[in-house]
């Protein structure tokens, strides 16, 4: 390490100290700013110290709770992987979690593990030459930030072709977007999907987004749709279809915001393994969730009994499936971001769910949110309808939600407005019943700020 380098991380790791100590924040980004600002290759140069190498996951939805289940996984082999658990994925962000493998000597991990915002995809492939790539999905997501669908699918495309036969790349290939990312590259490709076709529905709804066929632009059938675009895929006009995966999950069974339980089958150099699990966390996105990572760490040649027991204990990230209780009352806190993650949750909190809901919305529309709050028209927040006693709505965006609920069937004498955060959850958490959460991200962060000053949550990255 250049001596440049040396002072860039001393002078990054007090600006880390300072924050957290201070009460600033995390220190999960600026100190990446100040490294770079120093030494514009120290994540270059940080990433080459790693004899395991790089996994970065990146995806529209679900790369939080993904790349914690694969951290877990690294955990329980007994090769604990540099994560940026507190979820800071920019480049920045990346950069200051290297502060972690320390400055002199050998580094203190082998291998690194990056959640990566989708938009900083081609940086962070560019500067640390990944072993494996994961990448989850393409959804339509604050539109002010990345743009429609397939420009980020170019992006990736591009960047993807320049990795060597030596690394793996990781595609979901009942996402026709990610799927079809497998094409023209050198380096191997692992595909995973859902196989059981239960789960689906005969036909798209309205949010989905990657709808026509990447070869001859006619639309998709799908046999079925599990959700938005994703599902079983074929172009009836010239035969293009969703690949085969190698990793498969050949039978799901969902227990409403309890769990699931999952059979998955590998297939392999080696042959064919199966891998029957149960996943501590609802829904159907979280099942996907832990295929992906099974597929990631597959590819690290992970032994399956070390992967069965880590996510069978696993317990959600801060704010994504958050459970606490405050008041002797329990709270589930579930973030939502976009018109799939939120109809996905609203389809878990209202599946087999027998006493009316408690329910607290906040919505807000900062930079990290994404400005357009348009996509709240996309999510189907019909679903709610019949299942609710209550409803407080909350955040800078409170009235368009409320405004959303009036539309989608709620019975307006259940919808509160309170745009303060603290008074909308303690107006909802008065209620007799459970209360269910579900925020945007800011709202999250704003929220978990609240609990963590009343004593009832650690700090987002302590957590």
């Amino acid at each position: 390490m250049t001596l440049r380098e040396q002072v860039a991380l001393s002078v990054a790791q007090l600006a880390q100290w300072a924050s957290r100590q201070f009460g600033f924040g995390g220190g999960t980004n600026l100190p990446g700013r100040i490294a770079r600002r120093v030494a514009p290759d120290v994540l270059r140069h940080q990433a080459q110290r790693l004899n395991g190498g790089v996994m970065l996951i990146s995806g529209t939805n679900g790369k939080t709770t993904t790349s914690r289940m694969i951290a877990a996984i690294c955990s329980q082999e007994g090769q604990p992987a540099l994560h940026n658990r507190a979820g800071a994925n920019l480049i920045t962000g990346l950069t200051a979690a290297t502060l972690d493998l320390g400055i002199w000597g050998e580094p203190h991990y082998q291998r690194a593990l990056f959640e990566v915002d989708e938009a900083h995809l081609p940086a962070a492939i560019a500067e640390t030459q990944p072993r494996v790539v994961l990448l989850l999905n393409l959804f339509r997501d604050q539109l002010d930030r990345y743009g429609e669908v397939d420009t980020l699918a170019a992006k990736w495309q591009k960047v993807l072709a320049t990795l060597p036969r030596t690394s793996t790349v990781v595609l979901n290939a009942d996402d026709p977007a990610i799927a079809d990312l497998a094409t023209g590259l050198q380096a191997n490709v692992l595909f995973y999907g859902l196989e059981d076709t239960r789960h689906g529905n005969d036909a798209l709804r309205h949010a989905a987004d990657s709808i026509f066929c990447r070869r001859c632009g006619q639309p998709y059938r799908y046999d079925p749709a599990y959700y938005g675009h994703i599902g079983r895929y074929h172009c009836p006009a010239c035969g293009h279809r969703r690949p085969e995966p190698h990793i498969g999950l050949r039978q799901l069974e969902l227990d409403g915001t309890r769990g699931s339980t999952l059979r998955v089958v590998l297939n392999q150099a080696q042959g064919q393994q199966a891998l029957e699990l149960t996943l501590p966390l609802p829904g159907l996105y979280n099942a996907l969730n832990a295929l992906a990572a099974i597929a990631a760490t597959s590819a690290l040649d992970v032994p399956l009994p070390i992967i069965r027991a880590a996510l069978e204990q696993f317990s959600a990230a801060f704010g994504r499936i958050e459970r606490f209780d405050y008041q002797q009352k329990q709270v589930l806190m579930a973030l939502i971001k976009n018109p799939i993650g939120a109809s996905e949750t609203v389809r878990m909190i209202t599946s087999g769910s027998q006493a009316p809901l408690n329910l607290m919305i906040a919505i807000n529309d900062k930079i990290a949110d994404g400005t357009d709050v348009s996509w709240l028209w996309d999510a189907d927040f019909e679903a709610l309808a019949g299942h609710t006693q209550q409803i407080v709505v909350s955040g800078t965006r409170a009235a368009d939600m409320a405004n959303r609920l009036k539309y989608a069937g709620i019975d307006q004498q259940q919808i509160h407005v309170e745009p303060d955060l603290a008074q909308a959850f303690d107006r909802a958490i008065a209620n007799d019943t459970a209360l269910t959460m579900l925020p945007t991200y800011t709202a999250m962060l704003e929220m978990r700020e609240v609990l963590v000053d009343r004593g009832v949550l650690k700090p987002f990255w302590e957590s």
